[in-house]
């Protein structure tokens, strides 16, 4: 890929587990990384995130080849993994730390979230409003190594978790899949 080409994606899906899997997946995605980011407190542990008084969301940043995946395609990925209607949280996690974002870091992307949003609405997917935000990126901060990539790290843990959240049984019955 050429040098300077790669732009960065960020999102607040709930837990950033069940977040990684899924970009890691896609064509175009150069790397994952799991962390923090939208608080006010610089370089949070994990324990303070969950103790939900540091602003932050639990976020994954996803760079990726915008001629190999555009940002459209990374936010149709992001809708179908999360429930955006939940305000305070995802599933069976709840708190702030666990609210849905779309963290735009120029005018394009906030552009092509916003449109995206409102297609989602006007879909009538979904009987409640959509309250994911649509936030200016701010500092990210890189998660404790033992977060990144956990699906692969703790496959058996993060299989039960994620079956046991409800994401999946929501998702399939959303989605179809």
């Amino acid at each position: 890929m050429e040098e300077g080409r790669a732009k960065k994606a960020t999102f607040a899906g709930g837990c950033f587990w069940c977040m990684q899997p899924v970009f890691d997946e896609l064509k175009g995605v150069i790397s994952t990384t799991v962390g923090y980011t939208g608080g006010h407190k610089e370089n949070p542990t994990y324990e303070e995130v969950l103790s939900g008084t540091t602003g932050h969301y639990e976020a994954i940043e996803v760079v990726y080849d915008p001629l190999e995946i555009s940002y459209s395609e990374l936010l149709d990925v992001f809708w179908k993994n999360i429930d955006p209607t939940m305000p305070y949280g995802q599933f069976a996690d709840i708190g702030p730390q666990y609210r849905t974002a779309i963290f735009y870091h120029d005018e394009e992307q906030k552009i092509i979230a916003e449109n995206s949003k409102r297609e989602l609405e006007k879909s009538g997917r979904f009987d409640k409003p959509i309250v994911t935000e649509i936030l200016p990126a701010s500092p990210f901060y890189r998660a404790e190594e033992y977060h990144q990539k956990y699906y692969q790290k703790s496959p058996v843990l993060y299989k039960s978790y994620k079956f046991l959240s409800g994401r999946d049984i929501f998702l399939k019955k959303i989605w179809g899949r």
